[in-house]
């Protein structure tokens, strides 16, 4: 099983359907809140629901030549969310990442780690040329993490998603892999080409 160990207490892993108990009961305990910027939420109404989910991740294997697209999130052993690529589009390599963090594992740096690894993961695994994040105009605590990692804002998009009662703008960030190689050529774990090490 592909995994990464962020450090002692995050780890990213694969998802499996052992996994749909822990993940639908995280989803429905964190609804209220996840509810302000995630439109998807009233779909999930049942454990077979969240199995579907992750059936659908793992799926998502064969489109990738075996690379995992999605991550569950581990915080000291518990799933605290989840993190990876919603669509990659390959004629033109490009990736949109998602992610999306429990009320209760909320400002222990968690996310920050993780996306960071996903960017990585995006353009050394996934051979990406560019990745994508778009996020709610409003949903400024989401929007800082593209910011803090070097990403751009392209524009926005206006009315791009239904949440529920009310239609909200997207803003597009983007970062192009010469770019993260320029912003991480000191980091200890690439080689000079921008390889992983």
């Amino acid at each position: 099983m592909l995994e990464y160990k962020l450090n002692d207490d995050v780890t990213l892993r694969m998802f499996n359907t052992d996994d749909a108990d822990e993940l639908f009961k995280l989803t429905i305990a964190s609804k209220p809140y996840l509810r302000e910027w995630l439109g998807w939420l009233d779909y999930i109404e049942t454990v077979e629901d969240s199995k579907q989910n992750i059936e659908g991740r793992i799926k998502g294997l064969i489109e990738t030549g075996g690379h995992p697209k999605s991550f569950a999130l581990m915080y000291k052993g518990a799933l605290a969310g989840t993190i990876g690529f919603n669509e990659i589009a390959r004629g033109i390599q490009c990736g949109t990442i998602g992610y999306w963090l429990g009320q209760e594992f909320q400002g222990e740096g968690i996310m920050s780690q993780a996306l960071e690894t996903i960017i990585e993961y995006g353009f050394q695994d996934l051979k990406l040329n560019k990745i994508e994040i778009r996020v709610a105009t409003e949903n400024v605590k989401s929007r800082a993490l593209p910011e803090r990692f070097g990403f751009k804002k392209e524009g926005v998009i206006r009315d791009a998603e239904w949440l529920y009662d009310r239609y909200v703008d997207h803003v597009v960030y983007g970062l192009l892999k010469h770019e993260f190689l320029q912003l991480n050529h000191h980091s200890k774990a690439f080689d000079e080409a921008g390889h992983r090490m």
